[in-house]
């Protein structure tokens, strides 16, 4: 994955669309994985509280937005 827009950031964002953090799992971003998938699934499981639902459907696009802006520190 070297840059914005590449067939990588294009796979890992389609798979946050379907399950939150799934697309950080695939780029090797294990923390942001972990914070994306269990902010999402806390907000939705809270959906009867709205604004939990709200805040989670804010997280849940971030991720999304996170994945396939991607650029992967190349300094090494």
């Amino acid at each position: 994955m070297s840059q914005q827009g590449s067939a990588g950031n294009v796979i890992a964002a389609l798979c946050n669309i379907f399950i939150p953090g799934l697309g950080h799992l695939v780029q090797g971003r294990l923390l942001a994985a972990f914070f994306f998938f269990v902010t999402t699934a806390v907000g939705y499981a809270l959906y009867f509280l709205i604004f939990p639902a709200i805040i989670a459907a804010i997280i849940h696009l971030i991720s999304i937005i996170s994945a396939a802006r991607y650029k992967p520190d190349t300094s090494s």
